[in-house]
């Protein structure tokens, strides 16, 4: 049986520069592949049997995108195998992705953001920072993983802008306005030099000093959630969607929103205008004469 995970990996890591969490989410997929074939015997997988494993994974209740993700992680290895003539042919070469279930994403109206938006208390140095945190990913569309790396020296703040690195180690700027301006100079004065035991050059500080972790960011967000008693699944997440959909449902047009998510795929924007659409819908049919019963 041909295995050439680790080979892969170093490629991905050396050659195409792809993020440890990448190459994580790569060796995962081949590892759970490769599972499959010594269990049933395979040496040298064909179409056929490449089927059986993804009928598998449909059984054991996968979701058509986790599937899809393994699929491409496939496509990408086997094209690798192939180029570097470990194998012949290309089993997968005709192996199509599942229909997608389309969600959309969950977002938060003007009301329940404004409400989460003032639930820290400001006044205290945890509370400066929790607001600030709040503020950062609603006003730039942030991800996780984003906001957690942002440093002192990454922030232009004549310029309202930041520097992240985003998936695929993807340098790009994040704008943000007036307001999270001066929360941000108003935590950095304050909050930001008594939490700074450790001379640290995040800008984001848990009460020990140190950067946060993502987990941690999640639970601060957790803990206003409850607070305001908001119904619903709401993430950090939540609020890149909610930054979305407020900018098209003000009149954005969807290049600038994928330019300034950060999105490399103009397809993966295009599942917000499926909300600004639903309101649109439900806008005409509350108000339209002829649209009520």
């Amino acid at each position: 049986m041909i295995n050439k995970i680790e080979e892969f990996i170093e490629y991905l890591e050396n050659e195409k520069n792809y993020s440890s969490k990448t190459c994580l989410s790569y060796r995962d997929d081949l590892e759970k592949f490769y599972m499959f074939l010594n269990e049933h015997k395979i040496e040298l997988p064909d179409y056929s049997q490449i089927k059986e494993y993804l009928y598998y994974l449909n059984q054991l209740k996968y979701s058509n995108k986790s599937i899809s993700r393994k699929i491409s992680s496939l496509r990408v290895y086997y094209k690798y195998l192939l180029r570097n003539n470990y194998i012949k042919e290309n089993p997968i070469l005709l192996v199509s992705n599942p229909k997608q279930e389309k969600k959309l994403p969950n977002y938060l109206n003007y009301s329940d953001l404004n409400q989460l938006l003032n639930m820290p208390d400001k006044s205290t140095t945890l509370g400066l920072r929790d607001a600030l945190i709040i503020e950062l990913f609603y006003s730039t569309g942030i991800r996780l993983s984003e906001l957690v790396d942002i440093k002192i020296e990454d922030i232009d703040f004549y310029g309202n802008k930041i520097k992240v690195l985003g998936k695929g180690n993807k340098e790009r700027y994040v704008l943000f306005g007036k307001v999270c301006l001066e929360l941000m100079q108003e935590y950095i004065n304050t909050s930001r030099i008594e939490l700074n035991k450790k001379m640290r050059n995040y800008l984001i500080l848990n009460k020990n000093g140190d950067n946060f972790t993502g987990r941690g960011i999640e639970d601060v967000i957790k803990k206003y959630i409850n607070q305001t008693g908001l119904k619903g699944k709401i993430t950090p997440h939540t609020l890149r969607h909610t930054f979305a959909t407020h900018l098209l449902n003000e009149g954005a047009d969807l290049r600038s929103v994928q330019e300034l998510l950060g999105h490399s795929n103009l397809t993966t924007t295009s599942i917000y205008t499926h909300i600004s659409n639903e309101r649109l819908r439900q806008v005409y049919l509350n108000c339209h004469p002829r649209a009520k019963k």
